[in-house]
């Protein structure tokens, strides 16, 4: 089945462009010109993927992100004509899966809304193959067939990024994984993002467990990278 990808932009040429080389790509698009429209539709008729301008009328692309995460954890790639680190992190932060600084190449977002997809249902298709089982390390437990995570009995609300950057970790919970080996485990290796946009998950993340009584679930290896806390 072809994927379905909801835009939000209130330039048309942008939607126009990007809807051409998505429907190039064999994806089914919906074009929408504000975040309040946005929104709307993706609560009637939910997609595969939402790519959000960050600065729009009635609602931002940050906001539309805020609300939809309430209720559902669908990939989000965020557009935005500004090179801002602070909109890049708060972008990332509240819930989104990439970001694309414009002027951009639409072949570039064509593979990173691949790349996003893939991961994705990777992580939703049925086994084919007896099920690997829970991951426990202390009170941390991972199911991966049903892309669950849970806290001491509590369970987390993760992204599809978050949670493959989860299941790294606790595959090998005494390793130190580089920025590098993060990206290209929880990327499959088909795209670059920078060392603030996995920063940024690995912030993400943290927060949610505080969130749920872990103040230290991943530890920074100074001049390294980063690795799984103790988790008792």
């Amino acid at each position: 089945m072809n994927k379905h990808i909801l835009i939000a932009d209130d330039d048309p040429h942008i939607r126009d462009v990007i809807s051409f080389a998505l429907e190039k790509a064999g994806m089914q698009v919906t074009q929408t010109e504000d975040g309040r429209q946005a929104l709307d539709t993706f609560r009637h008729h939910p997609t595969d993927l939402l790519v959000l301008d960050i600065n729009m009328p009635e609602l931002d692309g940050l906001e539309v992100c805020r609300e939809i995460r309430k209720f559902s954890d669908v990939p989000i790639l965020f557009l935005s004509s500004r090179d801002d680190e602070i909109d890049r992190i708060l972008g990332l932060e509240i819930g989104g899966d990439d970001y694309v600084t414009k002027p951009f190449s639409p072949r570039e977002l064509v593979a990173r809304i691949n790349v996003i997809l893939k991961r994705t249902q990777q992580q939703s298709k049925p086994a084919v193959e007896p099920p690997l089982g829970t991951l426990r390390y202390g009170k941390l437990s991972i199911q991966p067939e049903q892309h669950a995570a849970q806290w001491d009995g509590t369970a987390l609300n993760l992204t599809a990024t978050e949670f493959a950057m989860l299941q790294l970790f606790a595959r090998q919970p005494t390793r130190v994984f580089s920025r590098d080996s993060i990206m290209g485990n929880a990327y499959d290796g088909n795209v670059y993002v920078s060392d603030r946009t996995i920063d940024s998950h690995i912030r993400h993340i943290r927060q949610k467990f505080a969130d749920s009584g872990c103040e230290n679930v991943i530890e920074t290896v100074h001049g390294v990278g980063y690795k799984l806390a103790s988790c008792q």
